[in-house]
């Protein structure tokens, strides 16, 4: 049984990351960049992210069933187009992978019970959260920007996880306290951050995605914990790229990637690495 789920999931995360790629390039597209380009309404109606077909990013040719097996098609054409020839990518096959292990992930380190019908709607939930965050992170790394037809879906959803997790408490009103708490913490310190600096230190977006990912972590530990896991990511990307000059200590690298990336140890790992951090360091205090 558990084989042919994660054999299911490894199949849906490949077709969803795959639709994550074209999320985010469709959403560029329908974006400022249009408004410049002044396309036609055919080209507009095109980019529906409902009713568009696949297409190339660079020719615009209508893909074929065979171009869209996710990451075969790019491997056999050699990561170029097959119409006009153009280099594709390598997000498009990363991304989907991504996609693909996350479910996984989700799944065999899933920290919740998985029986019955409201904790197996829970996960749904948390993969379609996965989702949206992964074309989130991949907007922002290529454009700086967290887009609000992003963000306030996932709000919704992060909602809905917390008044499922709020019902099935024995302790609702702690939990639903929790749940204040940490979106408190996970927004609260972006959003002075962004008013004492006039949002040259922190974008708007940082804030509503704290505000989204605290909701969805639960308590303000959590909370706490992928800040911290966060800065340490983006430490450790930031501080090798200066001392090889890769960037400059004004460079501006966007945040919203290692938030997320915090925010997914801290669901599937928090409690485990915080009971490790409690017994290490602060058994007898």
């Amino acid at each position: 049984m558990m084989l042919m789920i994660i054999v299911l999931l490894i199949v849906f995360g490949l077709c969803l990351g795959s639709f994550v790629n074209a999320l985010v390039w469709r959403l560029h597209e329908q974006g400022d960049e249009v408004e410049k380009k002044k396309p036609s309404k055919k080209y507009l109606k095109d980019l529906s992210i409902s009713k568009g077909r696949s297409m190339c990013p660079d020719c615009h040719h209508t893909l074929s069933a065979k171009d869209l097996v996710p990451v075969l098609s790019w491997l056999s054409l050699k990561g170029k187009c097959r119409y006009c020839h153009k280099p594709v990518s390598p997000q498009y096959p990363l991304v989907e992978l991504a996609t693909m292990t996350l479910f996984v992930v989700s799944y065999v380190y899933w920290p919740y019970t998985l029986t019955g019908g409201l904790h197996t709607v829970f996960f749904g939930l948390w993969l379609a959260l996965v989702v949206g965050l992964m074309a989130l992170l991949i907007y922002d790394l290529k454009w700086y920007l967290l887009p609000d037809r992003i963000v306030f879906p996932l709000g919704a959803i992060g909602l809905m996880m917390a008044a499922i997790r709020i019902f099935d408490s024995s302790h609702p009103t702690k939990t639903a306290l929790n749940e204040v708490l940490a979106v408190a913490v996970g927004g609260g310190i972006f959003y002075v951050i962004y008013q004492v600096s006039s949002g040259k230190w922190i974008g708007g977006g940082d804030v509503k995605l704290g505000w989204l990912l605290g909701l969805v972590v639960g308590t303000p530990a959590r909370a706490i914990l992928l800040i911290f896991l966060a800065a340490l990511a983006g430490s450790l990307v930031s501080v090798p790229m200066l001392y090889l000059g890769k960037m400059q200590r004004t460079s501006t690298i966007p945040f919203g990637p290692f938030l997320i990336v915090g925010a997914i140890v801290a669901v599937l790992f928090g409690q485990s690495i915080l009971d490790w951090y409690q017994h290490m360091f602060l058994l007898g205090v």
